[in-house]
C-alpha cells in the first residue's frame, strides 16, 4: 500500500544555494571596504547617541537593477558627500529586495536578470559585488532587510538597515533586528500607526532566541544580545504625510512613554510626499525648519533619489531601459538631489553644534 505524499505540495523544486561562507571566499571584503564600514557605523552610533551633531541622510535610488548606473551614482553621491560632511553624514540608499503588495518585480536579488528566471544564487552575489564596490568608493551604504538570511550574505557590508512598514510588526523581523551589527530604523506601519514602531525598537533592544543560518549554511539557534540602536523613521501612513512638527511631537511623547531616546527619522518619499518624487525637496525643507527652530530629536531624513527623475516600467527587451532611472518607486533626479542636499547643509552648518 503507498501512502500520498502530504508534504511540499506545492514545491516545484528546491535549488542549491551557495552559503554565505562561499560566496564571502569568493567577494571577500578588503581593508579599504572595512574600514569605511566600521567607521560609518561608529559616526552613524555617534549621531544617535548625541556624540556627533550632524544628522545622517539616506539617499540613493529606490532600488538597484543597473550595477553601472549604481556605481555611476555613487561616485557623484561621494563628490557630494565630501563636500557636505562637515554637516551631514551621507549614507547610500542600496536597496535590493523589494516587498510586494501583490506582485512585481522582487528586487536585484531575487531575479538579477529581470525576466523572471529568480537566479537567487547569482543575484546575491551581484549584490555583496555591489555593495564592495561601493565601500570601495569609500561610501557607507544603507538597506532594507526583507529577507532573514540576507544579511549573513552582504550584513557585513551594510552600515544602517531599515525594516520596511510592512515588516515593522512582524516579529521575525524583530528578532532578526536584535541581532544585526547596524543601527536600525523602523517605519511606522502603512496604516500611519506608531505603535508598532515603537514595539518593534524595545522589542529589537531585548535578547531573542531563533532560527537561522549560520555562515556555512546551517540551519542554527541564533541567540542576540539586542540591538541598542533601533530608532523610528515616520514615512506617512493612509496617504497622509507624517513629518510636521505635530505629528513629530506626539511621536516624542510616544518615545518618553516608552522610555526610548528621541531619534526621529523622517522619510521625504512614499506618504509623506504622496507618492510624488517632486514633492521631496518640500518635505526635506520643513525638516531643515524645524531643527532650525529648535527640534533635537530629527537625527536623519530618507531620499528616494536618481540620475534621472521619476521611473519606468520594465520592458520586454532591456536593451530600452533608460538609463539611472528607477523601475520602482519614482525619484528625484541628481541636480534635484545635490540642491537639497547642498541647501540642507548651508541652512543647518551654523545651527547644529549647539544642539549637543
Amino acid at each position: 500500500m503507498t501512502t500520498q505524499n502530504i508534504e511540499n505540495i506545492n514545491v516545484t523544486a528546491f535549488d542549491n544555494m551557495p552559503s554565505p561562507e562561499e560566496i564571502h571566499a569568493r567577494l571577500p571584503i578588503s581593508d579599504k571596504a572595512k574600514k569605511t564600514i566600521t567607521h560609518g557605523r561608529k559616526l552613524l552610533c555617534n549621531i544617535l547617541d548625541r556624540k556627533d551633531h550632524r544628522v545622517f541622510v539616506v539617499v540613493g535610488p529606490c532600488s538597484i537593477h543597473d550595477p553601472v548606473a549604481g556605481l555611476d551614482y555613487a561616485r557623484r553621491l561621494k563628490a557630494l558627500s565630501n563636500e557636505v560632511g562637515d554637516t551631514l553624514q551621507i549614507i547610500m540608499r542600496v536597496y535590493f529586495e523589494k516587498p510586494r503588495t501583490t506582485v512585481g518585480w522582487k528586487g536585484y536579488i531575487n531575479d538579477p536578470f529581470m525576466d523572471d528566471s529568480f537566479r537567487v544564487d547569482v543575484g546575491m552575489e551581484k549584490a555583496r559585488k555591489f555593495l564592495l564596490d561601493v565601500a570601495e568608493i569609500g561610501l557607507p551604504t544603507g538597506t532594507e532587510a526583507l529577507d532573514p538570511n540576507s544579511p549573513q550574505y552582504y550584513g557585513d557590508l551594510i552600515t544602517w538597515t531599515a525594516i520596511g512598514a510592512r515588516t515593522t510588526e512582524s516579529q521575525t523581523h524583530r528578532e532578526m533586528s536584535s541581532g544585526l551589527s547596524t543601527p536600525v530604523g523602523f517605519k511606522n506601519g502603512t496604516s500611519g500607526d506608531l505603535s508598532v514602531a515603537v514595539n518593534a525598537i524595545l522589542s529589537a533592544s531585548k535578547p531573542h532566541s531563533f532560527l537561522g543560518l549560520t555562515n556555512q549554511g546551517r540551519v542554527a539557534i541564533v541567540r542576540t544580545k539586542g540591538n541598542g540602536y533601533g530608532h523610528i523613521v515616520l514615512r506617512g501612513g493612509d496617504g497622509r504625510p507624517n513629518y510636521d512638527t505635530v505629528s513629530v511631537a506626539m511621536v516624542e511623547q510616544a518615545l518618553t512613554k516608552a522610555k526610548l531616546v528621541n531619534n526621529i527619522v523622517v522619510d521625504c518619499s512614499h506618504a509623506n510626499s504622496f507618492k510624488k518624487p517632486e514633492l521631496q525637496p518640500l518635505v526635506m525643507a520643513d525638516i531643515v525648519n524645524q531643527i532650525r527652530l529648535g527640534n533635537k530629536s530629527l537625527v536623519g531624513v530618507m531620499i528616494e533619489s536618481n540620475i534621472e527623475a521619476g521611473n519606468q516600467p520594465i520592458p520586454a527587451d532591456l536593451s530600452q531601459l533608460k538609463y539611472g532611472c528607477s523601475v520602482t518607486d519614482g525619484c528625484v533626479d541628481w541636480d534635484t538631489t545635490e540642491k537639497m542636499i547642498r541647501d540642507a547643509a548651508i541652512m543647518l552648518r551654523d545651527v547644529l553644534p549647539d544642539r549637543l
